[in-house]
């Protein structure tokens, strides 16, 4: 009998070493998936912040007397290879929760097959509004400000300028950019009726024709130009489009234009005088940014960008939820995660229970040229909170 109760005994830990070896090593293990070849200006930045964070809550103890453990993976910028790798950490890697991912479409890929394989999934940086309403799901949550909540900061802001009437867009064409370009259109249509938008360019993700598009926009005669082109895009359209004048006398409104992933890179050709969403790190006073800012700079001897942020504020949020949880039970966890709140560089940041989006908010201003690189000045942090649909109309948007 004893004989038979010890056997059982070994079955059992060794059925639960084989389901959470990470358990059993006093490890946490997350699985990070970026796409770190395809575009590493901004997932670089990423894993660096993730991995500050990780560093100093294990060294300050870890979480649930284990310490935290980053097992990263290049998507490729690839749907396909993400959902690949997701299965891998999972069923080989054995990790507790998967998290990371820029593009949309790769964190639509992502949220699709953590519903099918009931694994929590924190979207840390796609913007695609579909993430947590039309395509959202139990085991999805996401970090950053979505799409919505940074058109509607931008739009209320191009409200207020009563001579800009006519608008036009540009947008890479996927979900993202479609996304922006919608929520904007009806942020501002809402605050300004008399406004109208004569027309949108659409082209390629990073296959841009930048003089096609400025002198097709051109045509248009626009007052105000919302841009959402980002990346290699977004400096073929600024050089383009200053060279042939399309920005002069306009309003030109750029979304993510203010990160320093996307500015740095366009150095003295930065625009100058548009309206953004973006990351003026050097100029941000609270203590808690100014400590954060400190210790990058220190481990990195680098300059963090909003990737850098974003990475580090997704590892606060599941070192809190990991804590609120007391398991990598992933029902625990997923319950953990609805109406979670916890402190970060950026300010008190919760995520909503009724459609797993954070309150993560963004910096708002105006592009100028400082040192002669581009910067941001006259910019606020807007809350996302305040720029998020009510409960009730989030209910008709979420439709899982």
């Amino acid at each position: 009998m004893k004989l038979n109760l010890l056997l059982v005994t070994g079955v059992a830990l060794g059925a639960l070493s084989a389901v959470h070896p990470a358990i059993a090593e006093g490890e946490i293990k997350i699985g990070d998936i970026n796409s770190y070849t395809r575009l590493p200006a901004h997932t670089i930045p990423y894993k660096r912040g993730a991995q500050l964070a990780i560093e100093e809550i294990n060294k300050a103890g870890g979480v649930l007397g284990k310490k935290l453990v980053l097992v990263s993976r290049d998507d490729q910028g690839k749907p396909g290879e993400a959902v690949k790798i997701a299965e891998q950490l999972r069923s080989r890697d054995k990790v507790a929760l998967v998290s990371g991912s820029l593009f949309s479409h790769i964190g639509l890929a992502l949220a699709s097959w953590a519903k099918q394989r009931k694994m929590l999934y924190l979207a840390a940086e796609p913007l695609a509004d579909a993430l947590v309403w039309a395509k959202g799901n139990k085991y999805t949550f996401r970090l950053r400000p979505s799409t919505y909540m940074q058109a509607a900061m931008l739009a209320s802001e191009a409200a207020k300028k009563e001579n800009v009437k006519r608008w036009a867009t540009i947008a890479p064409n996927y979900a993202y950019g479609k996304d922006a370009v919608a929520a904007f259109k009806k942020v501002l249509k809402r605050l300004r009726p008399d406004v109208m938008f004569v027309g949108s360019q659409w082209p390629g993700l990073f296959k841009i024709d930048a003089g096609a598009e400025v002198q097709a926009l051109a045509k248009m005669k626009p007052d105000g130009i919302y841009n959402v082109t980002f990346g290699s895009d977004l400096a073929k359209f600024v050089r383009e489009g200053r060279t042939r004048g399309l920005f002069k006398d306009k309003l030109v409104v750029g979304l993510l234009t203010g990160e320093p992933e996307y500015l740095d890179p366009l150095k003295g050709e930065a625009p100058v005088g548009w309206l953004v969403t973006g990351y003026p790190w050097a100029d941000i006073q609270t203590a808690a940014h100014k400590k954060f800012l400190a210790a990058y700079q220190a481990r990195w001897k680098d300059y963090p960008r909003i990737g850098s942020i974003v990475g580090y504020n997704t590892m606060l949020a599941i070192n809190a939820m990991l804590k609120k949880a007391g398991s990598v039970d992933t029902e625990k966890m997923v319950t953990a995660m609805k109406g979670l709140k916890f402190d970060s560089p950026s300010g008190p940041i919760m995520f909503r229970a009724v459609d797993h989006q954070s309150t993560m908010g963004a910096w708002v201003g105006w592009t100028v040229l400082k040192d002669g690189m581009g910067a941001m000045a006259n910019w606020q942090y807007l809350d996302g909170a305040n720029f998020l649909p009510s409960v009730e109309e989030t209910k008709k948007l979420r439709k899982q």
